[in-house]
């Protein structure tokens, strides 16, 4: 197999996992046996076990000498700590975006919450809102150009997403979540930096008081 279909099967398993652990499918504290995965799955061995190193990279999975790799279960106090150092590195990136954003970057991010407004009015899917979520975040780290930010960001945005399984789930937090969204879009839109700063700030903050009453 030439070595680019190699990191396209390994892209494509990495996602699948991902996307299992996003939605719940794999919790916080499952194992991850490569041979189980990989039947699976549908793959062999090899693309498998380079995915979950890549999942462990992340901080979505770790390994334990004997034991093997898992689903990464953090306790309260270490959920907290990632949700506190969210909160002020995503402000962070939406300053920096509204400073950095074109009109194809705000366009895209227009629409990208109406698409999340209109789907209120149908049946909740936590896979495709999760996944509408993750690529609404991602935009916006990407366009503020800063690596380091954008990196940390993605560690700290999927660890997060362990304990937000439910977050897609109910019709009140669904609500919210798109209303804050708007409130990021229209801040940015309007080139005011701080306040796309201060609703990012409080999208966040609002997202951990909901996981835990989840």
């Amino acid at each position: 197999m030439p070595a680019s279909n190699g990191a396209l099967l390994t892209e494509s398993v990495h996602n699948s996992l991902q996307e299992m652990i996003f939605t719940g499918e794999l919790a916080p504290g499952s194992p991850l046996s490569v041979p189980a995965l990989a039947a699976r799955l549908n793959v062999s061995r090899t693309p498998v076990r380079e995915a979950v190193q890549q999942l462990i990279f992340e901080g979505l999975a770790t390994h334990t000498r004997n034991a093997g790799a898992r689903v990464t279960l953090l306790d309260d106090e270490a959920v907290k700590a990632v949700f506190d150092v969210r909160e002020v590195l995503d402000g962070l990136a939406a300053h920096h975006a509204t400073l950095i954003a074109g009109n194809a970057v705000v366009e895209q991010l227009r629409k990208m919450v109406q698409v999340q407004r209109e789907l209120l009015e149908e049946t909740a899917d936590r896979q495709r809102d999760a996944k509408l979520d993750l690529e609404f975040h991602t935009l916006i780290r990407d366009t503020a150009g800063n690596r380091p930010l954008s990196d940390a960001l993605a560690r700290l945005d999927g660890q997060s997403h362990l304990y937000r399984a439910d977050m897609w789930g109910t019709e009140l937090n669904r609500r919210l979540a798109v209303g804050e969204h708007e409130r990021i879009v229209a801040a940015i839109e309007a080139g005011d930096a701080e306040e796309a700063r201060s609703a990012a700030c409080a999208h966040v903050a609002g997202l951990y008081v909901r996981t835990r009453r989840t």
